[in-house]
């Protein structure tokens, strides 16, 4: 995400850009997916996502029909730009494949708000590129850092791309940790 010439703006405060580039990167018939900024169109796809992979974590499935509010993904960071999209090869198709949408956290900085990727589309390197994706647009908004409330069955994942434990964050699920990924060089645009 970055403004257009011409228009200002930190894309990671809503409203603040009034036009939006959107970035692709990758190639989705060849190794790695094309991740680019999600438009309204993607929301059933978005949904499809987000509910597949919530619910494919059988320790949490249980809370999380139990509550059925949790399993609704409005897309708020659609609109704003702030959601982005891996676009995968899946059966033969391009096919939405995970999401990641950053936020700003309380403190003023990048706090990764969403990252999910479809239970058939594991394993495959989209959210270690949806992470790295998410780095890049912080670092170059001048940010040093992002944080996330991660759950426990995806703290390996957070630790293997970087993030370390900086706390604990109570959710309405249970307590979570709450992880901080140093942005480095390799994070520059």
């Amino acid at each position: 995400m970055a403004c257009h010439a011409g228009h200002s703006g930190d894309p990671l405060v809503p409203g603040s850009c009034t036009e939006w580039t959107v970035l692709v990167n990758g190639d989705a018939r060849g190794d790695r997916p094309i991740i680019r900024t999600a438009v309204d169109a993607d929301l059933p796809e978005l949904q499809r996502v987000f509910r597949a992979a919530a619910l494919s974590n059988a320790g949490e499935a249980p809370a999380l029909l139990a509550r059925p509010e949790y399993l609704v993904f409005t897309g708020d960071g659609i609109a704003e730009g702030r959601t982005r999209v891996a676009i995968a090869v899946v059966d033969g198709r391009d096919r939405l494949a995970g999401f990641a949408t950053l936020t700003r956290g309380p403190d003023g900085q990048p706090d990764l708000e969403d990252l999910f990727v479809h239970p058939r589309c594991r394993r495959q390197g989209i959210a270690r590129r949806l992470i790295h994706d998410a780095a890049h647009i912080a670092r170059r908004a001048g940010h040093r850092t992002i944080t996330v409330t991660g759950n426990q069955h995806a703290l390996a994942f957070y630790r293997a791309v970087g993030f370390v434990e900086i706390g604990q964050a109570e959710t309405e699920l249970g307590p979570a940790p709450r992880l901080q990924l140093e942005l480095t060089d390799e994070h520059r645009p």
